[in-house]
Order: C-alpha cells, then structure tokens, then sequence
C-alpha cells in the first residue's frame, strides 16, 4: 500500500497534527501515523470519520486514481 500523501497533505492544510486528527475521530495517533505511511488500511467508517475532520470526500482522501 503505498503513503496516503492526500490525507498527510489535507491534515497539514487544516494545521492539524497527527495528534489532533487523532483525537477528533477517536484513535490513537499511531494508528493515523499508520494510515498516512500505507501501513493500516482503515475501516469505511474511519475513512469516513476521517473525511468529516478534515473537510474532504472520500474521494479526495482514499480512492485510488
């Protein structure tokens, strides 16, 4: 799986770390380090959470080109 580079870009755009992303969908900061480095392929439902946070689509953050 390759780096989500999309959401690393989006969460800095909003001025959020790791932490505060994190903390506003409710994991651990391990596990959005995870998602950002292409180690953990999140749920739907985190995808989704993550989205709301972060003011983006799936789309925009997840889908592959």
């Amino acid at each position: 799986m390759a780096k989500n580079l999309r959401l690393k870009a989006a969460r800095a755009a909003k001025d959020m770390s790791q932490k505060d992303l994190a903390d506003a969908v409710g994991v651990t900061r391990q596990t959005v380090n995870a998602i950002e480095m292409g180690d953990y392929n999140p749920t739907v439902r985190l995808c989704a959470a993550i989205c709301r946070a972060l003011e983006k689509t799936l789309n925009e953050l997840f889908w592959e080109e």
